[in-house]
C-alpha cells in the first residue's frame, strides 16, 4: 500500500522504477488487484527460523544479478534484509522504510547496512540507534505509515456487495494475528486468536454482520472449521481500507490493519499477543484504541461498545480527525530522502 503510491509518485517524476517482492500469499494478490507489475523473486520462508534462513538466502543469491543488471541508483525498501544485503553487496545505497522496531530480527538484518531510515516521528530514534545506525541517518516524518494511502481514500462500496454485506446491519471486522513473523514464533497457537472472541460474541445475541480477514490459508481453514457460516471468511485479499470505511466495530492482533482502522475512527479492539508495540501504544495513549487480550473481556467491551455505537463511533472519528488533522505525507518525505541520497 506504502510502496504503490510511493513508486507512482517517483515515476511521476520521471524516474524509473523496478519494483520486486518475494511470493506471499498477501502481496502477490494485492498486487493483481490493484494492477501493479512487480518481479518476483523468491518466496516467504514460512512459520519456522530454517526457512526462513534457507528462503532468504535463495532470494538473496535470485536477486543479486537482477539488481546488478538494473544498477539502480538507489534501493529502497520496507526492511527486506535481502534487499538491503543485495544494495550493500554492490555498493548502491539503501533507504529503509521501518515502523516496526519489535520486529528486532529484521531490524538487525537491515538498520545497519542503510544509508537512511524513515520512520515516523512517535518512534523514538533511540529505539532504532541501538541496531546500528546513527541518529543523523535517521529521518523521521510526522504520520504513521498508513496515512499515506487514508489520506486521500475514496472508499467503493462495491466491497459490501464482493462480501456479501450490506449498510442495514452493523459490520464487525476481525483480523487473524502474523503468526509466521519472527517475533512471534512460539506466542501463538495454530488456532487464531480472534475465534474464542468470537464465539462469544456469537452467543451475545446482537444483529450484527461478521468479516474475518486471515493472513494465511491455514488460518482460512481453521476459522471455516470453527465459524461455518456465522462469518464472511476472506479466502482471497480484499480492499481493506474500503471495508474498514464501512465497519463499525474493528478487532485485530495488531497490524497494519489495527493502525488503519483507529486512523480511519472506527471503534477498534486489539488482542495482539505480545507486548503492545510503540505505534499500538502510543493509539492506546490517543484513546484510538483498546486492548483487551481476554477472550471473555474482550467480547464484553465489543458488546458494550456494540449498545451504544452511534455514540462511541462519533467520539472516534473525532480522536481520529484531531489526531490526523496535522499529519504529514509519508510518501513526500520518502521520496525527498531518497532524491537527496541519490545526489550524494
Amino acid at each position: 500500500m506504502l510502496f504503490s503510491r510511493l513508486s507512482e509518485r517517483l515515476e511521476e517524476e520521471g524516474h524509473h522504477v523496478l519494483k520486486t517482492t518475494r511470493k506471499y500469499r498477501e502481496v502477490v494478490q494485492l498486487l493483481r488487484l490493484k494492477g501493479i507489475d512487480a518481479k518476483v523473486v523468491g518466496e516467504h520462508g514460512g512459520g519456522s527460523l530454517a526457512g526462513k534462513l534457507r528462503a532468504s538466502a535463495e532470494r538473496t543469491l535470485k536477486l543479486a544479478p537482477l539488481i546488478k543488471e538494473w544498477k539502480p541508483d538507489v534501493a529502497v525498501s520496507f526492511s527486506s534484509p535481502e534487499a538491503a544485503r543485495v544494495a550493500f553487496g554492490l555498493g548502491i545505497p539503501h533507504v529503509c522504510v521501518n515502523d516496526s522496531p519489535h520486529a528486532e530480527a529484521v531490524a538487525r538484518l537491515t538498520v545497519p547496512l542503510s544509508k537512511r531510515l524513515l520512520t515516523p516521528r512517535v518512534i523514538p530514534k533511540k529505539a532504532w540507534v541501538k541496531f546500528g545506525i546513527s541518529a543523523d541517518r535517521i529521518v523521521q516524518f510526522n504520520a504513521l505509515d498508513a496515512w499515506a494511502w487514508l489520506r486521500s481514500l475514496k472508499p467503493n462500496e462495491g466491497i459490501l456487495k464482493q462480501l456479501g454485506l450490506d449498510r442495514s446491519k452493523p459490520i464487525l471486522t476481525f483480523r487473524t494475528e502474523e503468526t509466521f513473523a519472527a517475533y512471534l514464533l512460539g506466542k501463538t497457537s495454530e488456532k487464531p486468536l480472534i475465534i474464542p472472541i468470537i464465539e462469544r460474541l456469537l452467543k451475545a445475541s446482537r444483529d450484527f454482520q461478521m468479516v474475518v480477514i486471515p493472513r494465511y490459508e491455514e488460518q482460512v481453514l481453521a476459522l471455516r472449521e470453527v465459524l461455518g457460516e456465522n462469518a464472511v471468511i476472506c479466502d482471497s485479499i480484499i480492499d481493506g481500507p474500503s471495508l474498514l470505511s464501512f465497519t463499525s466495530i474493528f478487532v485485530g492482533a495488531g497490524g497494519t490493519m489495527t493502525i488503519e482502522a483507529a486512523l480511519l475512527g472506527v471503534p477498534s479492539f486489539s488482542c495482539y499477543p505480545g507486548k503492545p508495540f510503540l505505534i499500538e501504544r502510543y493509539l492506546i495513549n490517543q484513546g484510538l484504541i483498546t486492548r483487551e487480550t481476554s477472550p471473555e473481556q474482550a467480547a464484553k467491551k465489543i458488546v458494550k461498545t456494540f449498545d451504544n455505537l452511534e455514540l462511541v463511533k462519533a467520539k472516534q472519528k473525532e480522536k481520529a480527525q484531531k489526531l490526523t488533522k496535522n499529519f504529514e505525507d509519508p510518501t513526500e518525505v520518502i521520496v525527498s530522502t531518497i532524491k537527496d541520497v541519490a545526489r550524494t
